[in-house]
């Protein structure tokens, strides 16, 4: 594309200083903005003013190359542009065009045998000069001009002008779309960035304050004390659904750290002071390449809580954590020797949450008494 801007410029370097300086304005105004729907209507605008069109429009093509998914016009105002009403798809002259993409001039655009005709409302058009704007070689769209000012027809150098501009076009249109990627990226990178953050530092502290009012109330032997430091905690497990579903709204199904067998050794250690002893941690299975994304966010959370329960209320002296994958399902499992689990356990222990997590992936969550005492927790769920 650079060679065509090169090309018209020499070209037009004999006609004289004027013309040199409005191809060079108007090269240099197309390029001087990386906001696309600024660039489009800046090309049509500076084509119009170059050639001294009366009306003008860029189409741009849809994916498929075979009609216009976006026409920007200029010398038709609003009311005008309404009463015309949808916007041409490429049919007609505008089809030519598509299917051709080269330089069109035309004296009579209505005579042309590809003439499509005008909708009603549409101003009389005459005198046509239709580009290409290119791509990396492919067609991104088209410009349309029409009735030079003073009537007369198009020539051969307003068409030299005109491709001139279409080539420095597609340059300010390609870094208008690479900006766009660049910003998208930068944007993604950094809701990843907020997300690990929360993830990694804000849930963590919020998790760490919650064990440690636990033991702190496990030390207390006023009801009074131990029932306010339990509604802290429940406040702060609640913050902690908070700030999971902020994550999860920041696009992130799981910010990863090292691998799932890290994070669920990880919640283990971090137990430990709330429970007063290390939970037992046993692995079977191709764990970190084999469960999605989806289930291990849930897994992670499903097992922090789990173990929150047995802090809270069990009284036990021994925790086993298992996480097992075996053929298409993951099943984590955790087993304490304490008091097991009263009637009244649903509310306190947040087994809705457990069943709530499971469900959400097509899983399954049950909990059963221990084999002599104490409590089984079981939770599963799809590889898909």
């Amino acid at each position: 594309m650079v060679d065509r801007i090169i090309a018209a410029v020499t070209s037009y370097a004999h006609a004289g200083p004027e013309q040199l300086r409005r191809l060079l304005d108007a090269v240099m105004s197309v390029g001087s903005d990386l906001s696309l729907p600024v660039i489009l209507r800046r090309i049509i605008e500076t084509a119009t003013e170059l050639v001294d069109a009366t009306y003008g429009a860029l189409g741009v093509l849809d994916e498929g190359r075979s009609r216009l998914a976006e026409f920007v016009t200029v010398g038709i105002d609003d009311e005008g542009v309404r009463k015309i009403g949808s916007y041409p798809e490429g049919h007609g002259i505008l089809g030519l065009l598509i299917v051709e993409p080269r330089p069109l001039r035309l004296p009579d655009l209505t005579a042309h045998p590809d003439s499509y005709g005008f909708p009603p409302h549409h101003p009389p058009m005459t005198s046509f000069l239709g580009v290409p704007i290119l791509l990396h070689d492919q067609v991104f769209g088209n410009l349309y001009l029409t009735d030079k000012v003073g009537g007369g027809v198009f020539t051969d150098a307003d068409e030299e002008l005109v491709v001139g501009l279409a080539a420095a076009a597609g340059l300010a249109i390609d870094s208008a779309r690479l900006h766009q990627q660049l910003q998208s990226a930068t944007l993604t990178e950094e809701r990843e960035r907020i997300a690990r953050d929360l993830h990694d530092d804000v849930i963590q502290r919020v998790f760490a304050a919650g064990l440690s009012l636990q033991a702190t109330a496990q030390m207390s032997s006023q009801p009074v004390v131990q029932e306010r430091l339990s509604r802290v905690v429940d406040d702060l497990d609640v913050t902690i659904q908070h700030v999971r579903n902020t994550i999860f709204e920041l696009g992130r199904s799981r910010v990863p750290t090292a691998s799932l067998r890290a994070d669920i050794v990880g919640v283990c250690n971090e137990a430990a002071a709330a429970l007063g002893f290390d939970p037992v941690c046993r692995f079977s299975g191709p764990i970190d390449s084999s469960v999605p994304d989806e289930v291990a966010v849930h897994l992670v959370f499903s097992l922090r809580e789990s173990l929150s329960n047995v802090a809270r209320h069990a009284r036990a002296s021994h925790v086993d954590v298992a996480l097992t994958v075996d053929g298409s399902v993951v099943r984590l499992t955790v087993t304490d020797d304490g008091i097991g689990i009263g009637p009244d356990a649903g509310r306190r222990s947040g087994l809705t949450n457990l069943a709530e997590r499971a469900a959400s992936v097509g899983g399954t969550f049950r909990h059963s008494p221990g084999a002599d005492r104490g409590t089984v927790v079981e939770w599963a769920a799809p590889l898909r």
